[in-house]
């Protein structure tokens, strides 16, 4: 089962917190009415455009079929706790048949704060027996502090329903289960996150970052007799390169460990032109947002990635990657953004997320630049 991460233009801002009750995000639920024995399970992942509105995605997979499955386009307005996402169109279908069919039309959801939870009232286009639909969905976010003291018990406390904890991103090491994890940290660790509330392939995994304060000195003074010995910073190595390095003398501090690297934010709603590196027109609000972030952060330094399918020669593919990352780094460069700043890439088919054929192989991904 693939999972992805996915955390919206702010997720990527690590220094900094969301704005107050952002809707942005990935939700994990399910479309079901009483009465009816059939079920959807769905994520909507959310992120802001400009002003109150919002963007992104819709995938739904008829219950028991996994094989069976739906990606729209979903585009909308917020008001207070209230949210209306639109279908704009179908993005990807897999399973269908000629008498097979989606509902689409408007979803208007209601915004829970304390439980971060969604429901949704659909009104769909009156196509075969679609009519009206009722939407569950739930989104882990942190609510306890991100920083407790190192050393100390600490219950770390999330929203979501039916929470797995991992230590790792490839969810080998389960640590705990439930909203409620107590725990000692002595450096600042990433826990990653998922729901088992109607788990699909398409279920997010959240990664949470927890800072520590009040750490003990892990470095010795150098012995009076002697100036300490500077050790320049060393790149992240695997253990067993590690391991063979010399340690160094009692008298050069230690690194500090840099933690986790960011994973790659996908910008679902930054389209091209089939076969070309001519951005479309959704693509706007996302990239305004980021670019408005990166004036606001100076020092922040972004790697725009490029991606495509397995469809076509890997030779075409590759520039077209490349060309749309350079896209994407000239809208930022006109928006206002220093091209020091900025690092285009493109990797063409080699790193598709998803089993071909997939359009949304066809992807820019950013991350932060050390």
């Amino acid at each position: 089962m693939k999972r992805s991460f996915w955390f919206g233009i702010s997720g990527l801002l690590l220094a900094g917190p969301l704005h107050a009750q952002s809707l942005t995000g990935a939700w994990q639920g399910v479309e079901a009415e009483k009465g009816d024995p059939r079920y959807w399970p769905a994520v909507l992942r959310v992120q802001k455009g400009r002003g109150e509105t919002l963007f992104g995605t819709l995938y739904q997979e008829a219950g028991g079929q996994p094989g069976v499955s739906v990606i729209f386009q979903m585009q909308g307005t917020r008001t207070g706790t209230r949210l209306r996402l639109d279908h704009v169109r179908k993005l990807q279908e897999t399973g269908g048949s000629l008498r097979s069919y989606w509902c689409d039309g408007t979803i208007t959801f209601t915004y829970d704060a304390a439980l971060e939870k969604l429901t949704g009232h659909a009104t769909y286009e009156p196509v075969g027996d679609c009519d009206t639909g009722e939407f569950t969905f739930y989104r882990v976010k942190l609510k306890s502090a991100a920083t407790v003291p190192a050393g100390v018990a600490a219950n770390l406390r999330v929203s979501g329903r039916d929470v797995r904890w991992f230590a790792d991103a490839e969810l080998k090491q389960p640590v705990a289960t439930g909203n409620i994890f107590r725990t000692t940290l002595r450096r600042a660790t990433t826990f990653y996150l998922t729901q088992g509330y109607y788990p699909t392939p398409e279920s997010p995994v959240v990664p949470i970052t927890i800072q520590v304060s009040g750490a003990k000195p892990t470095t010795r003074p150098a012995p009076p007799a002697a100036p300490p010995v500077a050790v320049p910073p060393v790149a992240a190595r695997s253990a067993s390169t590690a391991d063979s390095l010399a340690l160094p003398s009692p008298a050069a501090p230690k690194t500090p460990d840099p933690g986790p690297a960011p994973a790659p934010v996908v910008l679902p709603t930054v389209l091209f032109k089939k076969g070309r590196a001519e951005l479309l027109p959704e693509a706007s609000p996302a990239l305004n947002e980021l670019a408005a972030t990166l004036r606001a952060r100076p020092g922040l330094r972004l790697r725009v990635a490029g991606h495509t399918d397995r469809i076509g020669e890997p030779g075409k593919n590759q520039v077209l990657s490349e060309q749309r990352a350079a896209a994407v780094m000239a809208y930022l460069v006109k928006a206002g953004v220093a091209p020091a700043r900025l690092e285009a890439v493109g990797y063409g088919d080699t790193r598709p997320l998803y089993a071909s054929p997939d359009v949304r192989n066809r992807r820019v991904e950013v991350s932060e630049l050390p």
